[in-house]
């Protein structure tokens, strides 16, 4: 790390910062999915997210809303879970597509899916 580099409390070194269509949206479908927590919004005015911020188990997820100024910009996100099965169930009846169906892997029980505003999830559990 850094010398003298101070980070700010509930952030982390790096931190994905998205650009997605319906911001709200996203929010609602983190919490329902991953138990995400709220933690930030800005508005820029009163349909539009200028930035805010989720913690997912202690990590900060930095997001806005697209714009005609700035073009969407989505992720692939690796997580782990504590039950990969339930969480990707969870995703998948809250509107997210398959990318792999779930299965055992050499680092743990894994699948991937596309949430609806286009940022790939890979939900595993540690062996």
């Amino acid at each position: 790390m850094e010398k003298n580099l101070i980070i700010p409390e509930n952030y982390q070194t790096v931190m994905p910062y998205l650009i997605i269509k319906d911001a709200r949206k996203f929010i609602v479908f983190s919490q329902k999915v991953f138990d995400a927590k709220e933690t930030y919004k800005i508005m820029r005015d009163e349909n539009v997210i200028m930035h805010a911020e989720i913690m997912i188990s202690g990590s900060t997820i930095m997001f806005a809303d697209a714009t005609e100024q700035y073009n969407e910009r989505t992720a692939g996100l690796f997580i782990y879970v504590a039950d990969a099965d339930e969480t990707y169930k969870k995703a998948i009846n809250e509107g997210a597509e398959i990318v792999t169906a779930i299965s055992d892997q050499a680092y743990g029980r894994s699948g991937g899916v596309k949430d609806p505003f286009g940022n790939t999830w890979w939900i595993t559990s540690p062996i």
